[in-house]
């Protein structure tokens, strides 16, 4: 793609769903759970084959930045920009904070906003996909990538299409909460929805204009946050003390969901969130049975199961449906239905203050 577009990684959170193996110290975009890559190594490889030759900016936590510096070196040739958060607020803040930096250093651009922890099988669709958004972006519209719904999936976010714009963009016409199974279900059938990527291309001004216009606290602070910074190197380090107090907010409530400029791009790129272990199960690759099985693992009369141990021999017998993940100091057994409720289990260590999470 000619048309230089920046990328920004967001690689806040810890990913709660994919405990014992995510933790605060090493959160899932760190790990190697697809690949012989990290997560975010993946997401930096993916955008330099579309737009080859642009330094990525990431946005993290100091706490993850000796980390990400270590596994993203060498990704490209420069370094990645890191801006440093001293407190997760979101990603509306996260996303300004990018757009600020862009404009002041490169002038006023396109960008792209990727989390750190998704997968895309297919990267040709995916640069097709970047093609279409970028042509109404320039225009001033700010586009999601909303991807076509193969299940009644009951956690995402959905986008309603409306009235097309230009080639594969259409309007938004809503956007949906994660919904209960009788309404996904409603949803899919219809025809009219799509998942929401949590993927973003617009002009940096053009964010910051709306975000002006719909939360201005969020604009006011991050703009103070991102002035009062200091630099390191590649690292820039917002201003604690303006950042602190900024609201904590999405890019969809404060933004997407207030703006008449919203667009989304249909696309069906092998997209997935690795939100969970079953979303994990889904894109690996699985023996005969349906089962992935990731170490020393000796399995019987077991189907459509994931298992994932590096520690000690795990054997399972006449079960299915399973999930089990082995570490040093803790134990998950689940189902893969109830692979997302991992994070009330993560809620209670945290409440407790327990070791396990670190």
């Amino acid at each position: 793609m000619s048309e230089v577009i920046v990328p920004v990684i967001l690689s806040g959170g810890m990913g709660t769903r994919l405990w014992p193996a995510s933790r605060r110290t090493r959160p899932k975009q760190l790990l190697n759970l697809v690949d012989d890559r990290s997560l975010i190594r993946a997401t930096v490889d993916r955008i330099n084959a579309v737009s080859p030759g642009t330094t990525p900016i990431i946005v993290t936590n100091a706490d993850h930045a000796d980390a990400i510096e270590r596994d993203l070196h060498g990704s490209g040739p420069d370094d990645p920009v890191l801006i440093l958060e001293p407190v997760g607020r979101n990603t509306a803040p996260a996303v300004a904070v990018a757009a600020l930096e862009i404009i002041a250093a490169r002038g006023d651009s396109l960008m792209i906003v990727l989390p750190s922890d998704h997968t895309i099988a297919n990267e040709a669709a995916f640069a097709t996909a970047i093609g279409h958004a970028a042509q109404i972006a320039r225009d001033g519209y700010l586009v999601t990538f909303g991807i076509t719904a193969s299940r009644a999936e009951t956690g995402y976010g959905y986008i309603k299409v409306g009235e097309a714009i230009s080639g594969a963009a259409r309007n938004v016409a809503e956007f949906r909460e994660k919904p209960d199974q009788d309404t996904a279900s409603e949803y899919v059938a219809s025809g009219d929805y799509l998942w929401n990527s949590g993927m973003y291309l617009f002009m940096a001004s053009r964010y910051l204009e709306e975000l002006q216009l719909h939360a201005p606290d969020i604009a006011a602070k991050t703009r103070e946050a991102h002035a009062a910074s200091t630099r390191s190197g590649t690292r820039i380090s917002l201003d604690a003390d303006a950042f602190s107090v900024c609201r904590s907010d999405s890019i969809d409530y404060a933004v997407m969901e207030a703006t008449s400029s919203a667009a989304v791009v249909p696309t069906n790129p092998g997209w997935n969130d690795v939100g969970s272990w079953a979303s994990l199960w889904e894109i690996s690759d699985k023996d005969n049975d349906g089962n992935v099985a990731m170490g020393n693992i000796e399995l019987a009369d077991v189907t459509g199961s994931y298992i994932r141990g590096d520690h000690k021999l795990i054997a399972v017998v006449g079960l299915d449906d399973v999930v089990i993940v082995d570490t040093p100091d803790a134990l998950l057994v689940t189902t893969r239905k109830s692979a997302q409720d991992v994070k009330t289990i993560v809620d209670r260590l945290q409440a407790e203050n327990r070791p396990e999470l670190s």
